[in-house]
């Protein structure tokens, strides 16, 4: 380089140093966007991240805030009590003490009802059985139910036709006097109202008309029934003087399942109505 091209500084020898560029300004920074903060606070923020001993943490506080809860609670209401005068604590057992036997009152009410329930539904239960079993008695002896037990079976034989209505009759109050419970003579029930018409040999049992052998069969008691048609003078010995014969056969079980339709009476009326 020549001294033309680096000009010497008075005063000094040698050359100039090189010129030192200046350097360009700095350049404004750049506007910082607000919305971007507020999400990048609100991305840190939500959603929580909680640790686990922080969870740790609230719930020992919780059950400690609780327990402080019921503590102060407890203090208060004993406190209460304690600070309460002799009068109104007496005033509050005699309170207690009415309620007490009030529910030992409702409690026995109670009790008292459902015996009474109890007891009238074993009533009802047993009046329903004693009503059926006054009806089948009735039924029975009324001749509108069917029939089965011990008796004996009574066969008149009566060859020359010489039986007449009056000598069945006798047979049939002589068992019913022995104790007989159901009869039935061919086929016909006998109840309180039956009657025999016709002449010998030409008999009928309320209207409906029979013929020999004439066959009865008696529910009761055989050690009873068979006596009472055999003794002196009776109905057997009778039969015979008529050259009838009357044969008596004891049973275990004679059925009587001849019916008679039950009657409405026209005028009577049970008195317990």
């Amino acid at each position: 380089m020549t001294d033309e091209e680096h000009p010497r500084i008075p005063g000094r020898g040698g050359a100039l140093p090189p010129e030192i560029p200046t350097p360009p300004p700095p350049a404004a920074p750049a506007p910082k966007d607000q919305s971007d903060g507020r999400r990048r606070l609100l991305a840190g923020l939500w959603p929580p991240r909680v640790t686990r001993a922080q969870l740790v943490v609230a719930l020992l506080l919780f059950v400690l805030g609780l327990g402080l809860a019921i503590q102060v609670r407890s203090n208060s209401d004993n406190s209460a009590l304690r600070g309460a005068r002799q009068e109104d604590l007496v005033r509050i057992l005699d309170e207690l003490d009415n309620r007490t036997q009030r529910l030992e009152d409702e409690k026995q009410r109670l009790d008292d009802q459902r015996k009474e329930l109890e007891n009238s539904s074993d009533q009802a239960e047993e009046a329903r059985r004693q009503t059926l079993e006054k009806e089948r008695q009735l039924g029975v002896l009324a001749g509108t139910v069917a029939a089965h037990g011990p008796g004996i079976t009574l066969t008149v034989e009566d060859p020359t036709g010489a039986v007449k209505a009056d000598m069945l009759l006798d047979a049939v109050q002589e068992l019913r006097a022995a104790g007989a419970e159901a009869i039935e003579v061919n086929g016909v029930r006998v109840v309180a109202n039956t009657y025999f018409s016709g002449d010998a040999g030409a008999l009928s049992v309320d209207g409906r008309k029979i013929a020999a052998p004439y066959a009865f069969k008696v529910i009761g008691k055989p050690e009873d029934l068979e006596p009472a048609l055999n003794i002196p003078g009776g109905v057997v010995q009778t039969l015979e003087k008529e050259q009838a014969t009357a044969e008596v056969t004891r049973s275990d079980d004679i059925v009587i399942d001849a019916l008679r339709p039950a009657k409405q009476p026209d005028y009577a009326r049970s008195s317990s109505q």
